[in-house]
């Protein structure tokens, strides 16, 4: 696991010893919205989405989590919040958690541990940062692509194409877009050899020319 790469033997072995192992079926819910916060999950295989309601009902998507990431972080730092987001098993998915209460004990005895909080704490500020970046000042077909890159990147395997199993809508809420529009850049995307649409699934067929046209 990347977020454990940096620890000794010893201190990984504590940290996971300290955890449990669970298991999500696909579209399992692992967390809902106002929740309390008192665990957070390290994801050891599988992906999850984080979403959340907005005023008007609908459904947004912070983020695709998946192997080697964590979600539930505010259970590190804030005794007694509430779960910002809702958490959803895209697929089968394996994962370690952990009790906000029993990690702060390690952390006060394991120098790893502390370093594990901070890291991914830090991981996540960078990460909405740019993501808020992006949302000013960037044309909404660049954000489309840009999150189609990162999918790809989070889906690749060994051989191409890329297979990214998210609707087009699931697509838009990760974009902050609407569905059309989203359609709209695929098509054109698709027109130029880059990708295939497939139903409920996007497959990549040119990874470095997505990469080209997302930057």
């Amino acid at each position: 696991m990347e977020l454990l790469a940096d620890m000794s033997a010893e201190d990984r072995r504590q940290v996971l010893a300290s955890g449990r192992r669970r298991r999500f079926s696909a579209r399992e819910v692992v967390f809902h919205e106002g929740d309390p916060a008192d665990t957070f999950l390290l994801i050891d295989a599988g992906r999850v989405a984080v979403r959340a309601a907005t005023p008007m009902g609908d459904t947004v998507t912070f983020a695709v989590v998946g192997p080697g990431e964590t979600v539930g972080e505010l259970a590190l730092i804030d005794s007694g919040a509430r779960r910002s987001a809702s958490v959803v098993a895209l697929e089968a998915t394996e994962a370690w958690s952990f009790g906000a209460e029993t990690f702060h004990r390690l952390r006060r005895t394991n120098a790893g541990a502390d370093a594990f909080v901070l890291q991914t704490l830090a991981g996540q500020v960078r990460r909405l940062s740019g993501l808020l970046v992006e949302a000013l000042h960037l044309p909404v077909e660049a954000r489309v692509l840009r999150r189609l890159a990162d999918l790809e990147r989070q889906y690749r395997g060994e051989s191409t194409p890329t297979l990214i199993p998210l609707t087009q809508e699931e697509l838009a809420s990760l974009a902050g877009a609407s569905r059309a529009t989203v359609n709209k850049v695929l098509r054109t995307v698709a027109a130029e050899g880059l990708l295939e649409l497939r139903r409920g699934r996007v497959a990549v067929l040119d990874r470095a020319g997505l990469e080209r046209a997302a930057s």
